[in-house]
């Protein structure tokens, strides 16, 4: 095959590959939102939790103030170790302070999602909105991803 329209096969396939991994990244002002995912659930799970990371890239703090969605309960949580012991925490709002980055992970900030009415499989999507103080709101969704063999860090919600 001709180098030329090899070189140019290998960008065209490397363009489509990065454009599918960054579908999943969502812009509100100066936030970046990347790659929101929450757990498959079992048949009788009602919570699991979500994860995803916001940066900040402006030179004012905002807030993630809510997640909205069509689940019975959604709370921002953290997770504070108290002897020894993780305990969930509710949270009002988590600070994505100006310049830097809030990662939503196991053993610090999360949403939960409570009181689910139907199992959430891998491969599904979860749409939420998520409210933020100066950003406003934006419609995203959360992949539903498989469990990590039960090392979620949320058996005190129930899963």
């Amino acid at each position: 095959m001709n180098p030329i329209l090899t070189r140019a096969a290998a960008t065209l396939f490397l363009m489509t590959a990065t454009t599918g991994a960054f579908a999943h990244d969502y812009t509100l002002g100066d936030l970046a939102i990347a790659h929101p995912m929450a757990y498959a659930t079992t048949p009788v799970s009602k919570t699991t939790g979500g994860f995803m990371t916001i940066t900040n890239t402006g030179d004012t703090d905002d807030t993630l103030l809510e997640v909205r969605g069509d689940v019975p309960r959604i709370e921002l949580h953290t997770t504070e170790m108290s002897d020894g012991i993780a305990k969930m925490m509710k949270q009002d709002g988590i600070r994505i302070p100006a310049g830097e980055t809030v990662t939503l992970e196991h053993g610090g900030f999360h949403v939960m999602f409570m009181g689910l009415n139907q199992q959430l499989h891998e491969g599904e999507k979860l749409p939420v909105t998520l409210v933020f103080q100066n950003a406003g709101t934006i419609d995203i969704e959360f992949d539903i991803e498989p469990r990590d063999g039960g090392t979620s860090g949320h058996s005190g919600h129930g899963n």
